[in-house]
């Protein structure tokens, strides 16, 4: 019987400290808003794009904020000065850059009489020695991977990533887009392979497969790492951690990239 009342005790204890609790209202749309920087600038075209944008509230219907009265600038190690002229949406363009393997650059953006600076060098591009496809069968279904095969540089820091488009076929045809980022940390100055696809790829027979290989800076593989690991195939609140200054969002790259697309088949064909 004396159980019985100690228990009862409790409960009561229980919902007197229940019914005393201040209630915590936590308003989601009270945070600063931050600038985003989306500057990806490559060897692939001389005409460059970055994006500039701020976050939004939690509740908002939009994904961003697209800033269109920013001043955008990227300065080289040799003193040149590209300013970057707005086209709407957030995008600044300049359709006469290129860019050096191995040479340095200063990205600026002031936006509000707030600037964000980032300085990045391009590195050299790795070259790669055979492009193929394999099939595995896992767990009773097939798997196609896309295998780029090269020689990575002994005794040099390489980060590689991967922007990866599938284009599928028929009358479910659909296009998505991923991202993978590798090192040479455990396989430096060896003959690599880096497997492209698998369990979350969804690359399907009589896809085709567009590849965009990027040779990237230490900085913007941590973000892209970081990216890959908080951010699971969908967006996310976490924020992968920026090599711009003053806050800012987003990242600054000068990569060296290829772009080869593959048809998915049981023999392939490759076009570069």
């Amino acid at each position: 019987m004396r159980s019985i009342q100690i228990y009862l005790l409790g409960i009561f204890v229980l919902l007197g400290f229940a019914s005393c609790e201040e209630k915590i209202d936590v308003d989601l749309n009270t945070a600063n808003a931050k600038v985003v920087i989306e500057a990806d600038l490559n060897n692939l075209d001389r005409n460059q794009e970055i994006m500039v944008s701020r976050t939004v509230a939690f509740d908002e219907s939009r994904a961003f904020e697209p800033v269109d009265n920013a001043v955008v600038s990227v300065v080289t190690g040799s003193g040149s000065t590209f300013n970057f002229e707005s086209i709407g949406g957030g995008r600044y363009s300049h359709s006469n850059m290129g860019v050096i393997a191995q040479q340095e650059y200063t990205l600026n953006v002031s936006v509000d009489g707030q600037t964000y600076s980032s300085t990045t060098r391009m590195p050299n591009y790795v070259e790669v020695d055979s492009v193929g496809v394999t099939k595995e069968n896992i767990f009773n279904e097939d798997y196609y991977f896309v295998n780029l095969s090269f020689d990575d540089p002994e005794g040099v820091e390489n980060y590689y990533k991967y922007n990866v488009e599938i284009i599928g076929v028929g009358d479910n045809a659909t296009a998505m887009q991923f991202n993978s980022v590798y090192s040479d940390k455990f396989n430096d100055g060896l003959h690599v392979t880096h497997q492209i696809g698998g369990r979350n790829a969804e690359i399907a027979n009589g896809d085709n497969v567009r590849v965009r290989r990027y040779c990237i800076a230490k900085d913007v593989y941590k973000y892209w790492s970081e990216y890959q690991s908080t951010n699971p195939g969908s967006a996310s609140p976490a924020n992968p951690t920026s090599n711009i200054s003053n806050g800012a969002l987003g990242y600054f790259s000068v990569a060296g990239v290829k772009e080869f697309v593959v048809e998915i088949n049981d023999s392939f064909s490759l076009e570069d």
